[in-house]
Formats: C-alpha cells, sequence, structure tokens
C-alpha cells in the first residue's frame, strides 16, 4: 500500500510540472495526494519594465523611438518613423500619448512618420494640432500630414484641418462629436471611428458630421455594434484589430 501511495504522488507531481508555470492569479491548490515532504512549486518571480531616466514621453516613448523634441516652453513630443506621410496625433481630455501606442506602431510598420505629443489641459486641443501639423510639415521628406484625433481631439481635428488647408491628406477622427457646420467645410477625406452606444463620438453624433460632409471627397464611418467604448480605448479591446486595419486602409488610399 505504501508502494502504491508513493506511485500516485509521483504522477500527480509529474502532471503538475507539465502544466508550466504557477499563474498568479489562480486559486488556492486544494489537498495534495503527495507525500508531505514534497516542496510546494514556486512562483516566477515578475519585474516591472524600468522607468525611463532620460528624454521620453509619459514613460511610453523614449529616444529609441525616435526624436524626442520639447513644445510649450518644457512639454516633450516624439517623431517615430521616417515616411514621407505624416500622422498628428492629438489624444482625448485626461488621456496621454501611452494608449495610442498602439495605433503609432502600427502607423510606422506602415511607413508613415508619426508625432505624439503631450499637452497642457490649458491648450487647445485644435490649436496644439496646428501646430503639431506644422512642425511636422518642416521635417525633411514629409510631403502631407493625416490629423487623427481621439474625442475632444477628434472633434477639433475638423477645424485644425481647416485652417492647414492643402498640406492636410484626411483627417481620423475617432468617438469625436464634429459640429454639422464644420463637416460641411471639410474638403479633404475623413473617417469617423465609434461606438454605437459611447455618450460622446456614438453613433448618432457619426451620423449627423457623416450627413453633413458632403464636400468630404471620402466621407467613412466605423460604427462599433453594442458597445460604449470610447477612443483609444477601442485599441485594446476585441475589436482593436478591425480599428487598425481601417484607419491604416483609409490612409493608404488617401496618402498621394
Amino acid at each position: 500500500m505504501r508502494a502504491l501511495i508513493g506511485v500516485v504522488g509521483l504522477m500527480v507531481g509529474v502532471l503538475t510540472a507539465c502544466g508550466g508555470a504557477a499563474s498568479t492569479d489562480a486559486a488556492a491548490p486544494g489537498p495534495s495526494m503527495a507525500p508531505a515532504t514534497s516542496p510546494a512549486p514556486v512562483p516566477e518571480a515578475t519585474t516591472s519594465a524600468p522607468i525611463p531616466t532620460g528624454p521620453n514621453v509619459s514613460g511610453c516613448f523614449t529616444e529609441a523611438d525616435g526624436k524626442i523634441f520639447e513644445h510649450d516652453g518644457d512639454l516633450p513630443g516624439v517623431i517615430t518613423g521616417d515616411g514621407p506621410v505624416g500622422v498628428v496625433i492629438t489624444y482625448e481630455r485626461r488621456g496621454n500619448v501611452c494608449t495610442w501606442r498602439p495605433l503609432s506602431d502600427r502607423l510606422v510598420a506602415a511607413g508613415y512618420r508619426v508625432l505624439l505629443y503631450a499637452r497642457r489641459s490649458t491648450t487647445l486641443p485644435e490649436d496644439g494640432a496646428v501646430a503639431m501639423a506644422k512642425r511636422l510639415a518642416k521635417e525633411p521628406g514629409v510631403k502631407r500630414v493625416f490629423l487623427v484625433g481621439g474625442s475632444i481631439g477628434a472633434t477639433t481635428a475638423v477645424p485644425a484641418a481647416l485652417r492647414l488647408g492643402s498640406k492636410v491628406a484626411g483627417v481620423v477622427a475617432v468617438s469625436g462629436e464634429i459640429s454639422a457646420e464644420n463637416a460641411a467645410r471639410l474638403t479633404v477625406p475623413l473617417l469617423q471611428v465609434g461606438s454605437a452606444n459611447d455618450g460622446y463620438g456614438g453613433a448618432d453624433d457619426l451620423a449627423k458630421a457623416h450627413t453633413a460632409a458632403t464636400k468630404a471627397p471620402d466621407n467613412q464611418t466605423m460604427v462599433i455594434p453594442g458597445e460604449s467604448l470610447h477612443a483609444s480605448a477601442l485599441f485594446a479591446s476585441p475589436h482593436g484589430k478591425d480599428v487598425l486595419d481601417r484607419i491604416v486602409a483609409f490612409m493608404d488610399r488617401h496618402k498621394g
């Protein structure tokens, strides 16, 4: 009988080892059939990513990603990628550049040059987008610029494009609430993306701007049904890949 218990304990130990590393989310194990002298599994040590100490933007972009610059006194920004078509990203209120990294990385991989920047809460997103687009347009080799915004950054991307004129290749508004007046004046391609049930930039808001943007040579709308995800939260959702694919396809179509 003792031999039998030992064999059973050995088999349980082998099966446990085959399961891989222990998860910190696992429930506490129940009584074990292994002998009392069997050592308990030791979870693997985990380490967090080091906090950048050099020039960086919100700890998410460093000089390894591209050129770090300062604007508006001492606020940081980054230009990453080296393509001839630029993209300026203006994040949502109370947001930061970090949640927009999925889009930035995807655009750089597709051959675009992307500018992301921190901004003060007192700076109007429209003014920030205009200033950053002018900065990016001065980079060697940059010919045209797309404006991308989230929430209030999306709402103000259209009036920013109206101010910038012919250098703008198109506007991508993620969860924005674009006024019918501004939408009606837009003469560059427009892609709106949002969730159906979002309280700001939801299906109704996107539909109003879509109807008004009659002068836009391409006027597209992507609505995620049954969701209330807002702005960059879409990228980390199960719909993230479809949203990124749609944005890149839109830009590829209109980059010139």
